[in-house]
């Protein structure tokens, strides 16, 4: 059965000093909601998917690559696999970032256990 969910009230987990995510799924997408808070020490990272950041509230540098592009809510980039990235917010505002992964990622399923029973790959969420 279909449910509804907000996710200011589902349980976040803690990432680091300054980030915390919580998730949201569809059958084979997932949703990660990111808090991240002014100044915190940027992680330059890749991975082997692709990703879509969507910038939600505040202002942010988001870094794919060689470029950087000053996101505001509405803005969206798209993060190519084996592309180095990272997002450093601006200003003085909790900044807000969706990350959109297709498939589900297998180390974010945790975040959606909630969901399991919404689902029948009989795997955790």
């Amino acid at each position: 059965m279909t449910q509804m969910f907000d996710w200011n009230k589902l349980p976040r987990e803690f990432v680091r000093e300054g980030i915390e995510r919580c998730g949201f799924r569809g059958e084979d997408v997932i949703m990660v909601m990111n808090w991240i808070e002014p100044k915190i020490q940027v992680r330059p990272h890749q991975h082997d998917f692709e990703q879509i950041a969507i910038c939600v509230q505040g202002r942010m540098n988001y870094h794919v690559g060689d470029q950087v592009f000053e996101m505001t809510p509405g803005c969206m980039v798209r993060v190519p696999p084996h592309t180095l990235h990272y997002v450093e917010p601006i200003g003085d505002e909790v900044a807000l970032n969706l990350d959109v992964f297709a498939p589900i990622r297998d180390d974010y399923k945790h975040l959606v256990e909630y969901q399991a029973a919404e689902f029948s790959d009989n795997t955790k969420a």
